[in-house]
């Protein structure tokens, strides 16, 4: 019982934790595991993939807490291409799901998801959103020369991966759920501000994500120039 007591007090102050993370050191968080991902070309996310997606959304530190029955919890950001091809304002995300198993002990991993086209990013728009439910998702392949013409990543909305200590792993998210963090965004921008204007209507980012922004520019350049190109219908 005591040992299950301190578990149990562990696993909801894992989660609590990212009450007590700012939003301007999530950014700087999410900036390393983006950088951090052009490092490990052979075994990071395609850089075709990259270059195709719409949206990315980083959770840096997503926390798995579990002793049978648990949870998972983490914020992050989303951010969308801009007509130029470069990468958009931040809009803050909470990411939750539930894990069921025989389970024990405290986990945390990066997680990035790559959204594919622009329905998955509507749906990403949404009050809430379901991965797999509202829109088809699947872990995504590994490493620059990982095939990505399978049908699971020809077909999917949403392609996802993990980074624990280092290494890339695709992941599925199957059931997780993703929201606006409106506190978040409310810190950041120093108003309420919805993701769909940050993310449709242009918003000039806050000075804080500078470093993430760069960061993904420079993981899409492709043959040492940016990619400058319309926005897909």
């Amino acid at each position: 019982m005591h040992k299950l007591a301190l578990f149990t007090l562990l696993s909801a102050g894992a989660l609590l934790a990212q009450e007590a993370t700012t939003p301007d050191s999530r950014l700087k968080n999410a900036t390393e595991v983006i950088a951090e991902m052009t490092g490990m070309p052979d075994k990071g996310v395609p850089q075709d993939l990259l270059d195709k997606a719409e949206c990315v959304v980083v959770v840096p530190g997503l926390k798995k807490a579990a002793i049978g029955l648990g949870g998972q919890f983490g914020r992050g950001f989303m951010t969308c291409r801009k007509a130029s091809g470069g990468w958009g304002a931040p809009a803050s995300v909470k990411m939750e799901g539930g894990s069921a198993g025989l389970q024990l002990g405290i986990q945390s991993t990066d997680v990035i998801m790559l959204v594919m086209n622009r329905r998955g990013m509507d749906k990403l728009l949404s009050d809430k959103f379901t991965i797999g439910a509202d829109a088809a998702a699947a872990a995504g392949p590994v490493g620059r020369n990982a095939r990505a013409d399978t049908d699971a990543a020809m077909h999917a909305q949403i392609l996802s991966w993990s980074r624990s200590r280092g290494a890339y792993a695709g992941i599925s998210l199957q059931g997780a759920t993703l929201r606006p963090d409106k506190d978040e965004n409310q810190k950041l921008y120093g108003r309420a501000i919805a993701n769909s204007e940050i993310i449709q209507q242009n918003t000039p980012p806050p000075p804080a994500a500078s470093g993430l922004i760069a960061a993904l520019n420079k993981a899409s350049m492709t043959g040492g120039e940016q990619a400058d190109r319309p926005a897909k219908k």
